[in-house]
């Protein structure tokens, strides 16, 4: 792959969950307030359709797109079920192929972390 002035290989995580739309700004102001994430969009609200405890379920819900680091990860998954109205909220970790080096130090600086390390890997 070539190089490219300012992209990097980073600790930058997405995280996927969903929630119901009447909760969605609450728990993106939480994680946000707690440095959890440097930044929540809340997308929808949408239809989820999906199977629960043997029944089929249907219900609007908001997609909540969690920008965070690999060290808030382990964090995340032990807060988001403590903050989340759902017995099993969706918790999928995305890891980016590359992002600009100065969002990644954003996203560091605001979940409480160090700036990028001068060693890591450009893409």
């Amino acid at each position: 792959m070539n190089e490219v002035q300012g992209v990097i290989v980073s600790d930058v995580r997405i995280l996927l969950t969903t929630i119901a739309e009447d909760r969605a700004a609450e728990l993106a102001t939480r994680l946000v307030e707690e440095r959890l994430a440097a930044c929540v969009n809340i997308c929808g609200p949408m239809t989820s359709t999906y199977r629960w405890k043997g029944c089929l379920e249907r219900e609007r819900e908001c997609q909540l797109i969690i920008k965070t680091t690999a060290a808030r990860v382990v964090e995340l998954e032990r807060r988001l079920p403590e903050l989340h109205s759902y017995e099993l909220p969706e918790f999928v970790v995305l890891r980016p192929e590359a992002v600009s080096r100065a969002y990644a130090a954003w996203v560091d600086e605001s979940t409480g972390g160090q700036a990028p390390r001068s060693d890591e890997r450009r893409v």
